[in-house]
């Protein structure tokens, strides 16, 4: 990997960027309030099925679907990409998370950057409100900045792993020295689930995680909450 896609990764990955990710717990909130998830291992066990399970089939998918669009000079196609992210995303909160990030992660690469896929992308967020999924325009950024496909898959997930661990230090509570442990080994499956998200029969991208997806609705009317998912 060149140096200068790999300080681009590292940038456009990075868990600290300011665009609100450590706000958003996902639905672990829930998990750990109904008493689910409550120990180093239950957390793994949540960010694990997490990643493989609803992240790799829709967000992380959607990263693959923008690059192969984009491959193809078919802006259309991401637009097209981007709606059926926001389809798939059943919960109020985590759909309204996925605009939000979205649009502060591009606001900070588009003041320094005049790639013109970037000002196309800027005329379609303009005009389309609630539009601009957060894997979406992460897509983009990392395709302009000549980031590999699976790399920037890696980055994705490790970088949605991270957010997640720092979550539930919080949350559990966990000790900083257990949620890296956590880190660990979830860094261990993160090759695997690239390979696998890269060569994902195309039906199976938007799989639902029922799951997930109550949880996420059932915090909107937690008695007591710290995140905005």
């Amino acid at each position: 990997m060149k140096i200068n896609a790999l300080l681009n990764l590292l940038h456009v990955a990075d868990p600290n960027l300011p665009i609100g990710g450590y706000s958003h717990s996902n639905g672990l909130e829930t998990y750990v309030q109904q008493g689910k998830v409550n120990s180093p291992e239950t957390t793994l066990t949540f960010i694990k099925n997490m990643l493989k399970s609803s992240i790799l089939h829709n967000d992380a998918s959607y990263v693959r679907l923008v690059y192969e669009a984009l491959d193809n000079k078919d802006f259309d196609e991401v637009k097209k990409i981007d709606a059926e992210c926001s389809a798939q995303k059943s919960p109020k909160e985590i759909r309204e998370g996925s605009y939000k990030l979205g649009a502060r992660l591009f606001k900070i690469f588009v003041e320094k950057n005049e790639h013109p896929m970037l000002k196309e992308l800027e005329k379609y967020i303009v005009d389309n409100q609630e539009i601009g999924n957060y894997p979406i325009v992460y897509a983009v950024i990392c395709y302009i900045s000549d980031i590999a496909l699976d790399e920037a898959l890696a980055g994705f997930f490790f970088s949605t792993a991270s957010g997640m661990v720092t979550n539930a230090v919080k949350l559990v509570p966990l000790g900083q020295l257990q949620g890296q442990y956590v880190l660990f080994e979830v860094q261990k499956e993160i090759a695997a689930w690239v390979e696998k998200t890269i060569n994902l029969d195309k039906k199976l991208i938007g799989l639902a995680s029922v799951g997930f997806d109550l949880r996420s609705m059932q915090h909107e009317k937690l008695y007591s909450r710290l995140y905005m998912s």
